[in-house]
């Protein structure tokens, strides 16, 4: 009498079964195993063991399948997911230019430290490098992006891949390395592709805990006091906040660093550091600080200490090489106090910029980003925020913001792909209404993320649109200097003309066209249900020399309310 047949994870026999769909449900269940709850899948034929096996588990609920027919939309989407909680989530393809079009959201996520996932279909080995259709180098198709990754031919034992995916998961989450990001798994599948039977996966499988979290060191102790400033960038956290208030000490805080609170965060503090900035003595860097040229020039100086706080990873936030040390933690230590009134003198600056800027009523980036966190205030919300202009006017505009609010941008490589489907990715993830603040071409460059397919989950989910009819950051740097106007619009202005109305018809959201701060008011006031977009239009013709005029008005505001000496 033969050996008994092997059995399926839900119980049934699998004698017989396709060794493609045995592969597939082992990989499914070994990330279900290591705590993965969401994948993105971009349907394809080489990737079917894996559509098929993800749907039956998507089914018995242990985790949930989202689809979507654009790999690089599924790719930020997932970025989002994974970014919701810091909980890996991953995406699946196809092979051939599938893999290729998920580039952009593993740099995005190498860079910013998110744990995703990026498990490809390939043709069996012995395919590659023969002509065979859709069949390219998928090994190392990411270069040196991703912490780690594998290929598992099309005969690898079901049985091993477990352990595979215990080191992805190891090294997407940084648990030995201290630097989370993506991995790629490169699974080959050989035809049959059909299982012979469909899977019942059963009850969910306990999460498996293998590899422990490595724990921060390197405490470097700081004395209160002081002429120091903390720089925070993106995700830094609370703890800036914290240490900045410890130490008495301004606090510069990104609007995505996490830390934008409490009564030591300086508003408009870029403006700020023309006047205060040469008296700085040390500097505590958390985060990636990316958006202020005036923070960079800071950091970039020889005379003040740097002293920069990197809890994980082997890279920190260094650009000039002028760090002084380099520390897991800081903690602050009793110091003396120099009589300087420091903390006092960024307050009363940071309230004179404020007053400034609160004075305006027109309709600009800065206006809106105020009446956006207004309508958010007071509940749990979360804001996506485009890379490029509107980060910054957030950065400009607002002081510290309301407690709940969480502000988000992919920031890694400051990138404006895939914004939309990020903040779709963040909404399936939390099941809780989320807005997004773009400009035009960010709006463009991802308007397929507005896309939802009819038997997918819709998102609550509303895209507040600043359309200025092009780029309009490059008018306030140098090429948008007036001497450049010849050439300006063609290859930095880059004019859209796109009517959004018929375009937000066309993927089935509803479109509101607010063209003045009480309308865009009271657009933003009512609930997010479903996916929409409020237009804002606006005039980018006057931004430089409005800008301009702007910082000349703070920086007198400043001067007068600080004394003639520190």
């Amino acid at each position: 009498m033969g050996p008994a047949p092997a059995r399926r994870r839900g119980g049934g026999p699998v004698s017989g079964e396709a060794p493609s769909a045995l592969l597939a449900r082992e990989l499914v269940t070994a990330l279900v195993r290591g705590g993965v709850r969401h994948v993105v899948l971009s349907p394809g034929s080489r990737s079917a063991p894996l559509a098929y096996a993800l749907l039956a588990a998507h089914d018995a609920g242990w985790l949930r399948l989202h689809v979507r027919v654009d790999e690089r939309v599924a790719g930020f989407v997932a970025l989002g997911l994974a970014r919701a909680d810091g909980v890996p989530a991953a995406v699946v393809t196809t092979s051939g230019t599938a893999v290729a079009n998920l580039h952009p959201a593993v740099l995005e996520a190498a860079h910013s430290g998110v744990p995703l996932v990026v498990v490809s279909a390939d043709r069996p080995h012995e395919m590659r490098r023969t002509g065979a259709n859709q069949t390219t180098e998928q090994v190392g198709i990411f270069a040196s992006a991703p912490r780690w990754e594998a290929d598992l031919p099309a005969d690898t034992p079901p049985a091993a891949v477990g352990q595979v995916v215990v080191r992805a998961l190891a090294a997407a989450t940084g648990a030995r390395s201290g630097e989370p990001g993506p991995v790629h798994l490169n699974v080959a599948f050989r035809e049959p592709l059909v299982p012979a039977r469909a899977w019942e996966p059963g009850e969910v499988p306990g999460k498996r805990e293998v590899v422990a979290p490595r724990q921060p060191g390197g405490v470097v102790e700081i004395p209160a006091g002081g002429r120091t400033v903390v720089v925070a960038g993106d995700g830094a956290g609370p703890a800036a906040a914290a240490l900045a208030e410890a130490g008495g000490w301004p606090l510069l805080a990104e609007p995505t660093s996490g830390a934008r609170s409490g009564p030591n965060a300086v508003p408009a503090y870029r403006l700020l550091l023309g006047e205060l900035g040469g008296q700085v003595e040390r500097v505590v860097v958390l985060g990636h600080p990316t958006l202020s040229r005036p923070v960079s020039a800071l950091l970039a100086r020889t005379e003040p200490e740097v002293v920069v706080v990197a809890p994980t990873g082997r890279v920190w936030p260094d650009v000039a090489g002028t760090a002084d040390r380099v520390a897991g933690a800081v903690r602050v230590v009793p110091g003396e106090d120099d009589g300087a009134d420091w903390l006092g003198r960024w307050q009363r600056a940071g309230a004179a910029a404020a007053q400034v800027l609160a004075g305006r009523d027109v309709l600009d980036g800065l206006t809106v980003a105020r009446a956006v966190v207004a309508a958010a205030a007071g509940e749990p919300a979360t804001l996506v925020l485009g890379s490029s202009m509107t980060v910054r006017d957030w950065d400009l505009a607002l002081p510290a913001l309301p407690a709940g609010l969480r502000l988000v941008a992919n920031r890694g490589l400051a990138g404006i792909d895939g914004t939309l489907s990020t903040a779709t990715g963040l909404a399936l993830a939390s099941r809780a209404p989320v807005r997004a603040v773009v400009g035009d071409l960010t709006f463009l460059h991802d308007v397929g993320g507005l896309l939802r397919g009819a038997l997918e989950e819709e998102v609550d989910l509303q895209v507040v649109l600043l359309n200025d009819g092009g780029g309009s950051i490059f008018a306030t740097l140098e090429h948008g200097a007036p001497e450049r106007a010849a050439t300006f619009e063609r290859v930095f202005g880059t004019p859209q003309a796109v009517d959004v109305a018929a375009l937000c018809a066309g993927y089935g959201v509803r479109h509101v066209l607010a063209r003045s701060l009480p309308e865009l008011e009271a657009a933003v006031a009512a609930p997010v249900r479903g996916r929409s977009v409020v237009e804002v239009p606006l005039d980018r013709s006057t931004l430089r020399a409005d800008r301009t005029t702007l910082a000349e008005a703070v920086t007198t505001a400043v001067r007068n309310a600080l004394p003639s000496t520190p």
